[in-house]
């Protein structure tokens, strides 16, 4: 199959290029910029196909669509940050990219009828209560411009085609770029205490596991929406960091406080940010293993120095 992935030089889609390489899928990347120069596998022999694109652009979007003629496009590209999403002078342009340059995806992708995985998010919710959101959930009510901006790509996905993945996950941590444990790592070299918010629950996905899965899903067509992080329970940011440090080995110590006790985030997060994931199994996918195992093994990839981002 001839796959076409968007945002590679992310922490997702490079592993999603690297999965489907494994499988002997015709994968190609795309991105901002001019070149990309992380390799398959992290080797120095094998350099992916790799196109220069601007997702904002409906017309070079169209032009290269048509060009490469996939089966089958993975959206990895978004605006990620969600503090700075906040700020007046970046709205439009988070907007451009998680909103406008999906449809453009999704427009091409209708011109070639081909199918479409999009990744979402845990924000296109509002966050309230304890109970898991389903995936077919509609009760959206998304607290801050980035999870806006993502249900507005989502509805621009689903309006638009109709072989489509619409794939939410959350607190997504790999090695292509920053994320919430190499943070903890960083400030716990650096201090014995930190303050770590407790009322937010959800579940860690990791890029690499979530990759296998997404190259499990786009060789099929059991459409629709889906959610997906690795097993092992829901817990908070607290929790997390707690075993990130005893799966470390640091002394660090960690202090659960409440997120308005925290109080330095620019967007509102949700407080409830749990993903029900039974439909996986019901249509046949297998399962992600659990954060605790997921968190082991990345662990041991950053030891080891597999990890290049800065």
């Amino acid at each position: 199959m001839k796959i076409l992935v968007t945002g590679v030089a992310g922490q997702l889609g490079h592993d999603v290029m690297n999965e489907l390489h494994k499988r002997r899928h015709e994968c190609v990347g795309t991105d901002l910029a001019s070149t990309y120069s992380r390799m398959a596998d992290g080797s120095p022999v094998t350099v992916l196909p790799y196109v220069q694109l601007d997702i904002t652009d409906s017309k070079a979007v169209e032009q290269a669509v048509r060009k490469i003629e996939p089966n089958a496009v993975i959206h990895c590209a978004a605006w990620t940050a969600v503090d700075l999403a906040e700020d007046e002078d970046k709205r439009d342009k988070v907007r451009a990219v998680n909103a406008d340059g999906t449809m453009n995806i999704a427009k091409a992708c209708k011109l070639l009828d081909c199918k479409m995985l999009y990744l979402s998010t845990d924000y296109v919710f509002g966050g309230h209560g304890t109970k898991p959101w389903q995936p077919d959930c509609k009760d959206y009510n998304p607290l801050n411009v980035y999870g806006q901006t993502k249900l507005e790509g989502e509805l621009a996905v689903a309006e638009t085609l109709d072989k489509y993945f619409i794939v939410r996950i959350a607190w997504v941590f790999g090695l292509n770029g920053s994320n919430f444990i190499k943070t903890m790592l960083n400030i716990g070299r650096k201090y014995d205490m930190l303050l770590v918010v407790s009322d937010q629950i959800g579940t860690p996905t990791y890029t690499y596991d979530l990759a296998r899965l997404l190259a499990d899903m786009i060789e099929t067509d059991k459409y629709g929406y889906y959610h997906v992080t690795n097993e092992g329970g829901y817990i908070s940011w607290y929790d997390f960091a707690c075993e990130i440090f005893r799966q470390a080995g640091y002394k660090t110590k960690v202090t659960p406080v409440t997120t308005e006790e925290y109080g330095l985030s620019k967007a509102a997060r949700p407080f409830n940010s749990r993903l029900d994931k039974s439909k996986l199994i019901e249509s046949g996918f297998k399962p992600l293993p659990t954060w605790q195992d997921a968190l082991s093994r990345y662990l041991k990839e950053l030891k080891n120095g597999t990890d290049k981002s800065d």
